[in-house]
């Protein structure tokens, strides 16, 4: 098969290193530091979310930082110095400057080589959202399709991927300012579960509080079996700490006829350390576009 491009992407879209390999997929990893030493989120003997978890529950207070110009650089250059294109599909830039990185990274190439292809997506979307559209670009790859012909089917993916985030308190959203202090000392008051989407400029907002995981859960489900795209009959969940109401979630949505695969992952370390233990995310194509 004649790969005449590669498809590079962040840890953040919680594929595994595994995958990454099986697929010829770069990935590139944010970084956690935690108590002053920094973690890398890829490769061999990367921080894990249990590890994570484990030391956030013990009072660790994690920061993440962003992909930087130069690592971008050390990915991009190789790739075009073989005369292959590049297409980087990246994490929301509502969320994060990674993709400035990206973009910085690029005209610096350019500027000194003007013949290099490289194509950025901005998928607006984190964790396995992301990932989902990883995975289709992967697909559209190995069925032959060009850049340009991915490209117009993310493009048509991304106004419509749906991310809805079930966390157990916002208080790890709120000290990394992804979500407001008011919104998450509301949430731990009263078994109220914040739900949380992801708007059109893939920013996190508040889309509701309910009472109990299980009227959230109850509510996510509604809202997958109601809007999901029967051309994409597949859903995404993350999860942290216990797999286990990410696999009840799992059944329930494939007791549907309408969606056809559930792949359930673990959310990693960049997630995780903004949204703490007993998390649940789900991702999915809707019909249409999100407001």
């Amino acid at each position: 098969m004649d790969m005449t491009y590669k498809i590079v992407t962040d840890s953040t879209t919680d594929l595994s290193d595994s995958y990454a390999a099986e697929h010829d997929i770069v990935m590139l990893g944010v970084t956690v530091t935690l108590e002053d030493v920094t973690y890398q989120t890829t490769g061999q003997g990367h921080l894990t979310s249990d590890v994570l978890l484990k030391k956030m529950s013990e009072g660790a207070k994690p920061v993440t930082s962003q992909v930087n110009v130069g690592q971008f650089l050390d990915a991009f250059k190789p790739i075009v110095s073989e005369g292959v294109e590049v297409l980087y599909i990246g994490f929301s830039s509502g969320l994060s400057g990674t993709l400035q990185s990206a973009k910085m990274a690029q005209e610096m190439i350019l500027s000194e080589t003007p013949t290099a292809k490289i194509t950025i997506i901005d998928t607006l979307a984190a964790a396995s959202g992301e990932g989902y559209l990883v995975r289709e670009a992967v697909k559209l790859r190995d069925a032959g399709k060009t850049v340009p012909e991915v490209v117009t089917v993310l493009e048509s993916l991304v106004p419509r991927l749906r991310s809805w985030v079930m966390a157990d308190d916002l208080f790890h959203l709120s000290r990394g300012g992804r979500v407001s202090k008011t919104a998450a000392t509301v949430g731990t008051l009263v078994n109220l579960k914040p739900i949380i989407d992801v708007d059109p400029e893939g920013k996190l907002r508040p889309a509701g509080k309910i009472r109990g995981k299980k009227k959230a859960i109850t509510s996510v489900v509604a809202a997958v079996l109601a809007e999901l795209d029967s051309n994409y009959p597949k859903v995404m969940i993350g999860y942290s700490g216990d797999v286990s109401v990410a696999e009840k979630l799992k059944n329930t949505l494939l007791a549907s006829d309408l969606v056809q695969e559930v792949i359930v992952t673990p959310l990693g370390p960049t997630i995780v350390a903004h949204t703490g233990s007993g998390t649940i995310a789900v991702f999915y194509i809707a019909e249409t576009n999100r407001n």
